[in-house]
Formats: C-alpha cells, structure tokens, sequence
C-alpha cells in the first residue's frame, strides 16, 4: 500500500537477496531509511523476547527520531511489557484506522 501512494520501501523479506549477510543487509537498509516502521504483533513480541534478529534491528531503529508503531492484533499494553521505550512511541493500531488510512498517513509523514 504504501508503495502505490508512492513511498519507497524497504523491507528486509523482499529486499535482501538469498545468499547475502541478513544482518548487514538490514544495517545498510536501516541506514539509508528515514522512517522506521515497526508492525507489532504477537509474533513480533515472542521474537522480541526472545532477543534474535528483530531485538537488533529494534534497538537500531530506537535510535532513530522518527520510529513509528503500529500496532495489530495486540495492544501497547502488551508492548510496553516487552519493549517500553517502543511502547513509549506514538503510533498507531489497527483497531482504530484501517490498513488503508495508516499507509496513508505514513505516507503524509514521509512526503518531502
């Protein structure tokens, strides 16, 4: 979605070709990005948890000004259990606006 409205994405599931080093694909994807995205789900919280890849890539997207959670299929409640300083972000929920209107106003904040 946030392609068709014109936004440049990268994301480590399309982007990284097979063969290539995961973790220094993603440190070079999160240096070149401007915006990080985090979906929060539950399965993101087990991973996070579980201190694997998507705790490294979370502690280098804490580091950012702009990270932005959006949160599906859980609460900030349950975030902020396993990452506070992530819960402590504005961000939004699929349980107020659909998919459709998040792409949207993340396309809005990353307009030029």
């Amino acid at each position: 979605m946030l392609e068709s409205l014109g936004v440049s994405v990268w994301f480590s599931e399309k982007d990284v070709l097979l063969g290539s080093s995961l973790l220094r694909e993603i440190d070079k994807g999160l240096a070149k990005s401007r915006v990080g995205i985090v979906l929060v789900t539950p399965a993101l919280l087990r991973r996070l948890a579980a201190e694997g890849i998507a705790d490294k890539e979370l502690s280098a997207l804490l580091a950012r000004d702009l990270l932005v959670p959006i949160i599906h299929d859980t609460t900030y409640e349950s975030l902020r259990e396993v990452s506070p300083l992530l819960g402590s972000r504005s961000g939004l929920s699929t349980t107020e606006d659909t998919f459709a209107d998040i792409a949207a106003k993340l396309a809005e904040l990353v307009a030029p």
